[in-house]
């Protein structure tokens, strides 16, 4: 069975972490005493000791310090959603993989780093004991949630000269609609930005749709549609286009927005209008069918079938 190998905490961001012989999981936290635990998505680190092995077999000679290092199990090939259990305590994974924004001193030493592609991250379910030596049971994620995040693209809200409403409101109707909302981002119209964002939450935090407000119209600094696509691997145009027809019905000024819907892996992008009520209007509309759009990108709905008595031309 899977063991942990290793467990390390940090007094300090920043600093090195060194390795103790039992740690205390704590709910929603983290470990007891490590400088990284948060009401966050990351509150513990993970990586393989397999893949530790492996790149030290190519020359590294440096010390991997994540939270907990696992023996016989390739974390990076466990989706998000994935539980871990260890006695009474109970990790999910919450990201897989993370940017490295400043180079570590692995990457210093071998020109990489493995924690990026490989390492990941998970949330305390349930707190308790933990020991080197303790085997984990593998469970895998609940079929029937749906995980959500919601991006609010604004430059006046993310400098704090303007309340955003658009992305709470969008993030409650997704939570009264069944999703999982595990966050809500305020950026400013910065395309690298929305677009290092978009990858993240499809990549690494695996989310099942991806809600954008803002950023759709003329202005020059409205980049939204130009990202979204940026990152896109297919195209879902007709969510985009649904909203327009449905809104031109309420107002033609609903033909001036550049909303773009599209798939990147098993994520769906859907970028909607900045306004709380064109927010709403949209949503509400377009929900109830996402839904088995969404099942079918994950494999766990048939493709829509026409009647037997239909034609097509």
């Amino acid at each position: 069975m899977p063991m942990i190998k290793a467990i390390c905490i940090s007094d300090r961001k920043g600093t090195a972490k060194h390795p103790v012989d039992r740690a205390e999981l704590r709910t929603d936290w983290g470990i007891e005493g490590d400088a990284h635990a948060g009401h966050w998505h990351r509150q513990v680190s993970l990586l393989s000791l397999e893949q530790i092995e492996a790149f030290r077999a190519r020359g590294a000679e440096v010390a991997f310090g994540e939270n907990l290092v696992v023996e016989g199990l390739d974390l990076r090939s466990l989706p998000v959603g994935t539980r871990l259990t260890c006695g009474g305590a109970v990790l999910e994974l919450t990201q897989i993989g993370k940017e490295c924004h400043s180079h570590c001193a692995i990457y210093q030493a071998m020109g990489e780093c493995i924690m990026p592609r490989e390492g990941v991250f998970a949330r305390v379910v349930r707190g308790g004991p933990l020991q080197a030596g303790d085997t984990l049971t593998v469970t895998p994620p609940d079929p029937a949630v749906r995980r959500a995040a919601v991006m609010t693209l604004s430059d006046k809200g993310s400098r704090g000269e303007r309340t955003d409403e658009s992305g709470p409101l969008a993030a409650r109707l997704l939570v009264q609609a069944g999703y999982e909302v595990g966050e809500e981002l305020l950026l400013p119209d910065e395309q690298s930005r929305i677009e290092a964002e978009l990858i993240r939450l499809s990549d690494g935090r695996q989310c099942h749709l991806v809600v954008t407000t803002g950023g759709t119209g003329f202005s020059p600094r409205d980049v939204t549609p130009e990202a979204t696509l940026a990152v896109a691997h297919r195209n879902a145009s007709g969510i985009a286009e649904a909203i327009r027809a449905y809104s031109l019905a309420i107002t033609p000024r609903a033909m001036l927005s550049r909303g773009a819907s599209v798939i990147r892996g098993g994520t769906l992008i859907v970028n909607l209008p900045g306004s709380p009520k064109a927010v709403e209007e949209s949503l509400t509309y377009i929900l109830p069918a996402l839904g088995h759009g969404i099942d079918i990108l994950r494999g766990a709905a048939g493709e829509c079938a026409a009647p037997p008595s239909s034609s097509h031309r």
